[in-house]
């Protein structure tokens, strides 16, 4: 019985090194792969939401994206879901595009209960240094299924511009 016993608990040891070493291979990939994605909402003092229920929502969230770089380009793709066009500011600065805006609450009713919330809501800004400067003219964003896309032409340019979002 004894042997029984060091045999299971030799087992769930190694059991749990083993979830452990998952748990800490994906944070890892997580963190490697996200970069900068991982953004803060901010919440306003006087945010309704925050009243609802507090501490019930996530104050962080990821804003998954991509930067490409043609020979003519650097195109920036990134998620906002859920988001309103008018809710989003995009400028770029030098080699750096600045995204922000807010995302906001919005419930249907009163009288429900949330049993998940992993959505954030609540001001944002996430900063993206591009690999090459860019002429902030000739920029160009869209917005298209909770993807916003912002089309950047190389070649230098030191001014910062607000780019419209179409």
């Amino acid at each position: 019985m004894l042997n029984t016993l060091k045999q299971t608990g030799h087992t769930v040891g190694r059991e749990l090194s083993r979830a452990w070493d998952n748990l800490a291979e994906g944070w890892r990939e997580l963190l490697s792969r996200s970069g900068h994605a991982l953004t803060q909402f901010r919440h306003h003092q006087d945010d309704s939401t925050v009243q609802l229920a507090p501490g019930a929502f996530p104050r962080w969230s990821l804003l998954a994206g991509e930067l490409e770089e043609t020979p003519k380009h650097v195109v920036v793709r990134l998620e906002l879901p859920g988001m309103d066009l008018d809710d989003c500011r995009v400028t770029v600065e030098g080699n750096t595009l600045r995204v922000s805006g807010e995302k906001r609450f919005e419930r249907d009713t009163d009288h429900s209960t949330y049993h998940v919330m992993e959505r954030a809501y609540g001001a944002f800004e996430r900063v993206i240094p591009l690999p090459r400067h860019v002429n902030p003219d000739q920029a160009e964003a869209s917005y298209k299924n909770g993807v916003l896309t912002v089309r950047l032409a190389k070649l230098g340019g030191e001014r910062g511009r607000l780019i419209q979002v179409s």
